[in-house]
C-alpha cells in the first residue's frame, strides 16, 4: 500500500486500527532489521520495536509528509535504538562495558550460523561508535543513498560520508587485527 494512502487512512476515525495493522505489516521487519542490527539481542530489538510503533500509533496523525513516510519511520526507530543504548550504558556504568555484553550477545545468539567471517565482522561493527554503527548498516546492509540515511539521521551528506569512511577503515583495521 502506498504511503500516502496508509496515512489518509490512518487518519480517518473509522479505519484508524486497519491502516495501522497494514503499516506494521508493511514496515515491522524493516524495522526490526535496523534495531536488531544495533541492540544485537532479540529480546531487546523486540521490546525496542515495540517501543517504535507505540510512537509511531502515537505521532502518526501529526505526520506532515515534509519527507517519506519509510524516512520518518526510520528516524523513530535509529532514534529509539539510540536511545535503548545510551541507557543500557547508564545502567551498566560500573558492571561492564556494553560493547562486551553485545559481542556476547552476538556469539549467543542463534540466528547466527557460525560463519566465521561474519561473526568477525559483526564484532568489528560492535566495536565502532553508535553513530558509526547506524551509518555503516544504513549504507550497508539496508544499501540506502546517502540523502536518504541523512533524512532519517538528520545529519549532512558530508557528514555522513565521513563516517561511513571512518567506519569502514575501524573495520578493516579490526579484521586485519584479529
Amino acid at each position: 500500500m502506498e504511503e500516502a494512502e496508509l496515512v489518509r487512512l490512518f487518519r480517518h476515525e473509522g479505519l484508524r486500527r486497519e491502516a495501522f495493522a497494514k503499516l506494521v505489516q508493511q514496515y515491522q521487519k524493516k524495522v526490526y532489521g535496523i534495531v536488531r542490527k544495533m541492540v544485537i539481542s532479540h529480546d531487546d530489538a523486540d521490546d525496542v520495536v515495540q517501543e517504535v510503533f507505540v510512537k509511531i500509533w502515537h505521532n502518526l496523525d501529526k505526520f506532515k509528509g515534509e519527507s517519506g513516510l519509510f524516512t520518518w519511520i526510520y528516524r523513530i526507530a535509529t532514534n529509539e535504538s539510540l536511545q535503548f543504548l545510551r541507557k543500557k550504558r547508564r545502567r551498566m556504568f560500573f558492571s561492564a562495558d556494553i560493547t562486551e555484553v553485545l559481542i556476547n550477545n552476538l556469539t549467543s545468539e542463534v540466528h547466527l550460523d557460525g560463519d566465521e567471517v561474519q561473526l568477525k565482522l559483526q564484532k568489528a561493527i560492535l566495536q565502532l561508535p553508535d553513530k558509526q554503527r547506524l551509518v555503516f548498516n544504513l549504507k550497508y546492509y539496508e544499501e540506502l543513498k546517502y540523502e536518504q540515511i541523512a533524512e532519517i539521521t538528520e545529519s549532512s551528506v558530508g557528514s555522513l560520508k565521513a563516517s561511513y569512511h571512518h567506519a569502514t577503515k575501524k573495520i578493516e583495521e579490526y579484521l586485519q587485527g584479529n
